[in-house]
Formats: structure tokens, sequence, C-alpha cells
């Protein structure tokens, strides 16, 4: 297919660095790649033909084109092959497969997130908020490594029934595993070790859990469900955990503290939040639209040559659709720069759109709910203990995007 874009469309090729390097005005540079161009090409991954999709409108028909493939298979053989050589355990999984392939893995886990699992995990999530604000120092913590990170990965942990006393390893292997592939042979060999870490380990978790018989955690639902129904392979089943425990706890860290940032930085909104708790569930909607803990999608391929927006696309090509700017597009939403705990209809791309949407969003928004009110409630003068200018945001090769550290100050801590 021609390489050429159509007459007067203006658009750019963007550097990798506009993934992986700090922008503080990374939502105004959105705003601007989308009023001039919806889509753009970018050098990411490096070395590969691959596009941005900025607009509202877009990213929603691109969520479920038949043209575009989630299935690694579409991929270019060279980072197929960087891909299996370095992580094959991210590739058994719902995230990468098309349909009837992901309807198949997507009833692994259909039956994990429902009301009623929801219902009884949610005292659980009281008392380890409460335990971790109890744990906090005098007069101030780390928001992010302090309760944001342990509070997702300790409730992911029970709900798997995996040992706690295994969160650092499980979330320093997550850690590799979300940026999977690296640029670098180095970055790839550490990628391979933590890929190879967790499949033993899972794979031991899976032996040890079917020999001591089953009980009622979400391993043993899993393993329940293929056993019974004899079409899940093992190492689908260790796939599937792979995604569960870095989806479950990486996303909703960043859910809580952009969130808290955003409202250290909107002082009104944090004060209606405090003295209305029940805006909780619709302010959690506005925090995923405006400081979204997934700035863009997961793996997509042009499974042909297409074109959008007079932008010719050629097939195999890396499509990424960004969450984070079509979440903030005044096509759809208006005054999107603006943070509004009461805003109405909030139609975010935070946990995906159609066939591929988040099974475990309730349980992020339990979370969520359960964590903003907790910390409002209890530490009722908490504020941001550095400049805003100096909160450190993470950039790097995953599709995550959040703070590396929330230092907060308080001086009052009420009881549970």
């Amino acid at each position: 297919m021609s390489t050429e874009a159509s007459s007067g469309v203006d658009y750019e090729k963007l550097p990798p660095e506009f993934f992986t390097e700090p922008n503080p005005n990374r939502h105004a540079d959105n705003a601007a790649l989308r009023s001039k161009c919806p889509v753009h090409q970018v050098n990411h991954p490096v070395g590969a033909e691959a596009y941005v999709v900025m607009d509202y409108e877009t990213v929603s028909r691109m969520f479920s084109d038949p043209r575009l493939s989630k299935s690694v298979s579409k991929a270019p053989a060279w980072w197929q092959d960087l891909l299996k050589d370095s992580s094959p355990i991210l590739i058994r999984n719902m995230l990468t497969a098309d349909a009837p392939e992901h309807t198949r893995l997507r009833k692994l886990v259909a039956q994990a997130f429902t009301p009623r699992k929801m219902r009884e995990l949610r005292p659980k999530i009281q008392q380890t908020c409460d335990e971790l604000i109890d744990a906090f120092g005098e007069g101030g913590a780390d928001l992010f490594t302090e309760f944001a990170l342990l509070l997702p990965l300790k409730v992911i942990c029970e709900f798997l029934g995996v040992p706690f006393e295994d969160r650092d390893k499980l979330h320093e292997w997550g850690l590799y595993l979300s940026g999977a592939p690296y640029h670098t042979d180095e970055e790839n060999a550490k990628l391979k070790w933590a890929s190879d870490s967790m499949e033993r380990y899972l794979s031991d978790l899976l032996a040890r859990r079917r020999a001591e018989g089953l009980g009622e955690d979400l391993v043993s639902v899993l393993i329940r469900a293929a056993d019974e129904d004899g079409r899940f392979t093992n190492d689908e089943l260790v796939s599937t955990l792979v995604l569960l425990i870095n989806a479950g706890h990486k996303t909703t860290a960043n859910l809580i503290c952009n969130g808290m940032e955003a409202l250290f930085a909107h002082p009104d909104q944090l004060e209606l939040l405090r003295s209305n708790p029940d805006l909780a569930p619709n302010a959690i909607e506005e925090f995923l639209r405006y400081e979204s803990p997934v700035y863009r999608g997961t793996l997509r391929v042009a499974a042909e040559d297409m074109e959008l927006h007079g932008v010719p696309i050629g097939k195999e090509s890396f499509v990424h659709l960004m969450i984070s700017s079509a979440n903030r597009d005044p096509e759809v939403f208006e005054d999107p720069d603006r943070l509004d705990i009461r805003r109405a209809n909030i139609r975010h791309f935070s946990f995906g759109h159609g066939a591929h949407f988040c099974p475990g969003s309730p349980l992020s928004r339990l979370e969520g709910e359960i964590a903003f009110n907790t910390l409002l409630r209890r530490l009722p003068d908490i504020a941001l203990g550095v400049p805003h200018e100096e909160v450190a945001w993470l950039y790097d090769n995953s599709v995550g995007r959040g703070v590396t550290s929330l230092p907060v100050t308080f001086t009052k801590k009420l009881p549970s």
C-alpha cells in the first residue's frame, strides 16, 4: 500500500520518547496532536511501523474494528520471536487473543468478579486499608509505596490464595513483564528471568493447590473451571494468573495515587469528596478519565492494509489506542481538562471497551471507593508533602502511567 498520506493530511512522525520520557505538558501536547490529525506515526516499538490514534470517536471504533488484531501471531515476525524468546508466559491469555480464542479464554475469569464475590471482599478491603493507615509513621507517609501499591497487591494475593509474603518478588517480576518486550538484549535477559521465575512459581502453586485440595480462592476457581471444562491448558492457567496479578495491582495503585494527586491539585474537589463520601463511585470514574491509569491500549496490530483519517497503515503495523487522549477529547467531554467529580455520563476508556473490557474492573472500583473514603475520613488534613511539580511520574515501556512516589503529610490520624 502507498506510504503517502492523502493530500492535506498533516500528521507527525513521533519519536519513541513520546511514550518513554517525562513531559509536564503531556495533555496539552495530546490536544495539539489530536486537533491537527487524529492519527500520527510513532517509532514505538523502536524500528517498527506504528501509529497512535488520538481522538475519542476513532478510538471507540478501533476497539472493535476487525482489521485490528490482538493476536501476537499477526505482529511482525521479529517482534513475535523477541516476545516468544523472552516472555512466552505473556502470550497465552485472553489479552493476546482474538475471538473465538479470546471468548474461550475469557470464560476462565468470567466467574471470578461476580457481585457476590465483591460483597464478600468488601470487609477485607476495608480492614486492609485501615491496617495500612495504622502503620503510617508520625505525620507522613509515601502514599504510593506504603498504601496504594500494597492495598491491591494484598487484596489480589488474598483473592488468589497467594502468600502475601511473596509480594515483593511478584511485584518485581510483574514490573519487568508489564513492559515486554524491550529494546536491549540486557533488558530482555532480565525479562526472560522474570518470565521464567513467575512461570515456575505459579506452576508450583497450581500443583500444590491440586494436591492439597481446592478451596474458594481464585486459583481454585480457575483450576476447577479448567478441569471441569477440559478446554484450558496449564500454560493458559499460568498466563491468566500472570495477567490477573499484574492488572490486579498496578492499575489500581495508579488509580488511587493519580486520583489523590488530582485532588491535591484541586482542593475544592478534595473537600467536596470528603464531605460527600457517596460521591466516591462517580469520583472514581472522573479520576479514571482525568488521569488514566492505563494511558494507551494493549497490543493491537493491523491484520491488513488500512487507512485512518487519510493516514495509510500497513499490515503488521502496531496501532496504539491513546486512551488518555481520547478521555480528554472536547468533542465528548465538556471542559475536559477540568476535574469535576460530579461530572455526569463519564464514558471513559480506562478499562477498555467492547469485548476486551476489563473483567476485573468491579474489584478495582471497589478498592478505589474504599481507599479514597478511608483516607479522607481518617486523615482529615492529609496534604501533598512536596510541590506538585516535584511529583515523579512513571514513563517506561508499559501501557500504565502513574506516580512513582506520592509523599503526604497529616497531623491527625482518626481511629478506624
